[in-house]
């Protein structure tokens, strides 16, 4: 999984570009996690707790959620809980790119320990 982390110098916004299927992971560390400190430490401590469980750990946000089971992280958009697999239109893929994305536990850690320095201004 690749990434760049980037800051608007303008305005002093963040954003991030992920590779080819881990949009969604991207989209959320902007949207949901922000330079929240309390909520990074929260996620890697329950990390931590998880691995090596099959317990199941949710963090849900305004647009998207962060699901936590088998030493696997998905990041989904609130609106997938909602939608009926009957009213997707038949060409519409079930995997959308920006809206869901997988990693392991690992994985998701790194990215946050990156993210919490890139943020920090470190």
């Amino acid at each position: 999984m690749d990434y760049e982390f980037k800051k608007n110098m303008l305005d002093g916004s963040y954003h991030v570009v992920f590779s080819m299927g881990h949009e969604a992971l991207g989209r959320w560390l902007v949207e949901e996690v922000q330079a929240d400190e309390a909520k990074i430490a929260l996620i890697l401590n329950q990390l931590g707790a998880l691995k090596g469980t099959t317990s199941e750990w949710r963090l849900s946000g305004e647009e998207m959620t962060l699901i936590l089971e088998d030493n696997e992280a998905i990041v989904q958009a609130n609106y997938l809980f909602f939608q009926d697999e009957e009213q997707l239109d038949e060409d519409m893929s079930h995997y959308d790119d920006e809206a869901v994305s997988l990693c392991g536990f690992e994985d998701l850690e790194q990215v946050l320990h990156a993210w919490r320095a890139f943020t920090r201004g470190r």
